[in-house]
């Protein structure tokens, strides 16, 4: 990330931290409550999307508190350098109570994974996605859920409360890149996590349990391990339903 980039990500995290919030309404396609706020702070303005937990669906395989794993998420992609999740923080005083709050992103909507694929281009970073989807155990990634932002060719992965449970959840449409290998810094960054949760990852610990924990430095050791993405197992479910 180069410097602007880094300020830019501050300002949109100070935006959202701070600012005052407005629901301009409901996003569309989502089982939970998804809604689209407008944040005002220091006379700048931006958009993010809030999943308060009061607006969860209960689910049998997750436990309640699906926005402290879409945090986790962010922290672990900036972590590993991907930039793929956008800014994500939780806050409390939100009008329906505590949720998690994600820039919105200016995408081009009418595109998704199984669109964006047939560019070679942006090849590299679906298989950076990939690889992170492995490790934070991705139970639920769909082709919508690749967006590309709109004013240039950067891929974002959205809609990521469902990761990181102890238990083998994987369920993707990335299995396009089987074989392939995996970049070198992302298998070092993988290989550190499973030595040991790392200290830049320490905010990790107040959002999952200790299971869940041994279960990333589990899967990061051994994508670290084989440094190539895993070939589609045609004999278990691993694609997510509805796959768009």
């Amino acid at each position: 990330m180069s410097k602007d980039q880094r300020q830019l990500s501050s300002f949109y995290l100070e935006v959202m931290t701070l600012g005052q919030a407005e629901i301009l309404g409901r996003l569309p396609y989502g089982s939970n409550s998804t809604l689209l706020i407008e944040l005002s702070y220091q006379g700048e303005k931006m958009r993010a999307v809030y999943k308060p937990v009061a607006g969860e669906r209960p689910l049998w395989d997750y436990p309640p508190g699906l926005h402290k794993r879409e945090l986790a998420s962010y922290l672990l992609d900036r972590y590993l350098g991907i930039g793929a999740v956008p800014e994500t923080i939780i806050r409390s005083d939100l009008p329906l109570g505590e949720g998690s709050l994600q820039r919105f992103v200016d995408a081009d909507f009418s595109q998704h994974y199984f669109s964006l694929l047939e560019r070679e281009e942006l090849h590299p970073q679906m298989i950076r996605i990939c690889a992170f989807d492995l490790v934070v155990n991705s139970g639920d990634r769909k082709s919508g859920h690749i967006l590309v932002d709109a004013n240039s060719d950067h891929l974002w992965g959205i809609d990521n409360g469902l990761t990181l449970h102890a238990s083998p959840k994987l369920r993707t449409v990335i299995w396009e890149f089987g074989g392939v290998q995996i970049d070198e810094d992302l298998t070092e960054a993988f290989m550190a996590i499973g030595r040991q949760i790392p200290s830049d990852l320490e905010d990790l610990q107040l959002l999952l349990d200790p299971p869940e924990l041994a279960a990333l430095r589990k899967r990061a050791k051994k994508v670290s391990a084989s440094r190539v993405l895993p070939l589609v197992e045609m004999d278990y479910r691993h694609y997510p339903w509805p796959i768009v």
